[in-house]
């Protein structure tokens, strides 16, 4: 499962509108988080304008 670093997401939504499993959604505070629907693709890693999804 993708990694979310809390410090550096913008909470832009980017890698919530990339994602095909929908697999990330943005949290109460914000922030971009990562359910067990992830699959590993990396197409949210790739949409990150800041690298804060590994």
């Amino acid at each position: 499962m993708k990694i979310v670093d809390k410090e550096t997401c913008l909470g832009c939504g980017a890698c919530e509108g990339e994602c095909p499993v929908g697999a990330i959604a943005l949290g109460d505070d914000g922030k971009a988080e990562v359910n067990d629907n992830c699959i590993e693709c990396g197409a949210c890693e790739s949409a990150c304008p800041v690298g804060a999804i590994s």
